[in-house]
């Protein structure tokens, strides 16, 4: 007996146990959820600003209406009052305010202030309303891809919206009424309330002016050339944060096609970051900078700077006719060197390169230059391009990807590319925000450049910029001249595959341009993607490059270059 009474006092307490310490704090949250009913109060969405300041994305007041079916006194007589308040059918509210298996309903979203206030003085018993602010977008296309949007209920989707919603979305409160059982407010009952606490706010690195200018000369280029598409990316090559990122064609943030998909999913895509494609001759920076860091490592293999290539027009490599372009453009051949032939992008001075390099060498330097792989960006969905594998890439293939064929790469892929190899051989990855502040404008935290890697030494970067810039003075990127100002770069001229075979007509006319060629300050990739007529990237991508840059020396008031 004394056994049987001793166990039975064990299990009692044990139980004791249980419910007083180890489930005490959910027990609670259900007594607490059993004789109350809470009423949201939703965090304000932080709002997106450009580097100097300006509003980006915000909020406008609006407010969602709910109702506690249980606490409504007379659902007819209240489904009347609220028809003509909320301006919702009087039948769609009866039968909500009916319907009381549920504890809270919403009868209307996103309303504005008059609402709210007619409601408050109607003093409809069981009926409230929350602040549920509507996202608004003062500039509607601008940016669009890279700002993204919410979802209905204020979450983000996608672009930067959707990449750090966490910090941008904030903490619901909630305001809490005693209620009896079955929900119906008590008298004199005291109303408990939990703030919301409010989202950061976030300060892109985007340049508002530098966006709304490239956004300008792309829209443009993209009327004039009658072309399929347009991209642009311009960074700060000193520490690769994006300044403008530009995809056209776009559309208003303040006006999604939500009920086409197919429409949004294409026009909210960020295909600078996420699409891919064959880069053609704007690679060659990439293949000159490995030949002259080797030359200057004192590899035999490395073709000296003063080396004179060949002035045969063509190549052969597994059996494999690689021509210049300037056999289909009844251009002139000679012999020339690195420097002219970056001036006129001869195709078999870079197969030279890549086959004297060799494969091991050549493919060392496309992993340091992170093809093949993430930039690191902060932004979601971005491609890592397509880079055949080392161990089974022939020597046709290596002499192809020399001069930016046999490869696929990210606009951002590339653009980064060109900027570690023109900074001093610095490789950053690229970033979109700069900062997060709380909305007393106190700093929350600071994002830091991320040096990944060093790609080649100082000394190969000036001797590459002082060839690139020969290149925009003398050589195929004229058209982004512009007098005083050492403006460099590199066109290119990419024909398009359809189904593994090239589509006859299409092609993707570019061009990678920077300045001041001595110390970068401004980088810009400049993509045309299928212009009609005129479509080499000399005349048609170029020019875009040249009408940024003017831009941005008046904005920025830039004195023009000593000597």
């Amino acid at each position: 007996m004394i056994l049987v009474i001793t166990f039975l006092f064990c299990l009692f307490l044990g139980r004791f146990f249980y419910i007083q310490v180890i489930r005490k704090e959910n027990l609670h949250y259900l007594a607490l959820d059993q004789w109350t009913r809470e009423i949201p109060v939703h965090a304000g969405r932080g709002s997106i600003y450009d580097v100097n300041g300006v509003l980006l994305a915000g909020n406008d007041a609006a407010y969602t209406v709910y109702a506690r079916a249980n606490a409504v006194e007379n659902a007819s007589s209240a489904a009347a009052t609220l028809s003509g308040i909320l301006g919702v059918q009087r039948e769609e509210l009866e039968k909500k305010l009916s319907d009381r298996s549920k504890s809270e309903i919403v009868l209307l979203r996103k309303t504005g202030k008059e609402t709210v206030e007619a409601l408050a003085s109607s003093s409809i018993r069981g009926v409230y309303y929350a602040r549920d602010d509507i996202r608004v977008y003062p500039y509607g296309q601008l940016a669009c891809q890279v700002l993204g949007f919410t979802s209905f209920d204020g979450s983000g989707t996608t672009g930067v919206e959707g990449y750090y919603n966490s910090f941008l979305a904030g903490e619901d409160g909630e305001l809490l009424y005693e209620t009896d059982l079955v929900g119906v407010d008590l008298d004199n009952s005291i109303a408990a309330y939990f703030p919301a606490q409010d989202g950061l706010n976030v300060r892109l690195t985007l340049d508002y002016r530098i966006q709304s200018l490239a956004e300008q000369v792309m829209g443009q280029v993209l009327e004039t050339s009658q072309a399929k598409a347009a991209r642009a990316v311009v960074l700060d090559p000193s520490d690769c944060s994006v300044l403008a990122m530009v995809n056209l064609p776009s559309y208003d943030l303040n006006s999604i096609p939500r009920n086409d998909l197919d429409a949004l999913n294409s026009l909210s895509r960020n295909r600078v970051i996420s699409d891919i494609y064959e880069p053609g001759s704007t690679f060659k920076i990439v293949t000159a900078a490995a030949n002259i860091e080797e030359g200057l490592k004192g590899n035999s293999r490395a073709l000296p700077l003063n080396h004179v290539y060949s002035s045969s027009r063509t190549r052969v490599v597994d059996g494999t006719t690689i021509k210049c372009w300037s056999d289909h453009n009844n251009g002139k051949h000679s012999n020339q060197t690195l420097a002219e032939a970056l001036n006129n992008s001869c195709n078999p001075c870079f197969v030279d390169i890549a086959l004297s390099l060799g494969r091991e060498t050549f493919y060392d330097y496309l992993e340091a230059f992170n093809f093949g792989r993430a930039t690191g960006i902060d932004f979601a969905g971005e491609s890592i391009g397509m880079l055949l594998p080392e161990s089974i890439v022939r020597d046709c293939d290596l002499a192809r990807i020399g001069f930016g064929q046999t490869i696929a790469v990210s606009p951002l892929q590339l653009a980064c590319a060109a900027a570690s190899a023109v900074n001093g051989g610095y490789y950053y990855a690229p970033r979109l925000v700069d900062s997060f502040f709380s909305s007393d404008g106190s700093l929350q935290k600071k994002t830091q450049a991320t040096l990944l890697h060093r790609t080649v030494s100082e000394e190969t970067s000036r001797i590459l910029s002082g060839m690139l810039e020969g290149v925009v003075r003398d050589g195929s990127g004229k058209k982004a001249y512009i007098e005083g100002y050492k403006v460099a770069g590199k066109t290119g001229t990419a024909q398009k595959y359809e189904n593994g075979h090239i589509a006859q007509g299409k092609y993707v006319s570019s061009f990678v341009g920077y300045f001041p060629a001595d110390e970068p300050k401004y980088l810009a990739l400049i993509i045309v993607d299928e212009p009609q007529g005129t479509y080499y990237g000399s005349t048609v991508a170029a020019p875009c490059a040249r009408e940024i840059f003017e831009g941005i020396i008046d904005m920025m008031h830039l004195p023009r270059s000593e000597g």
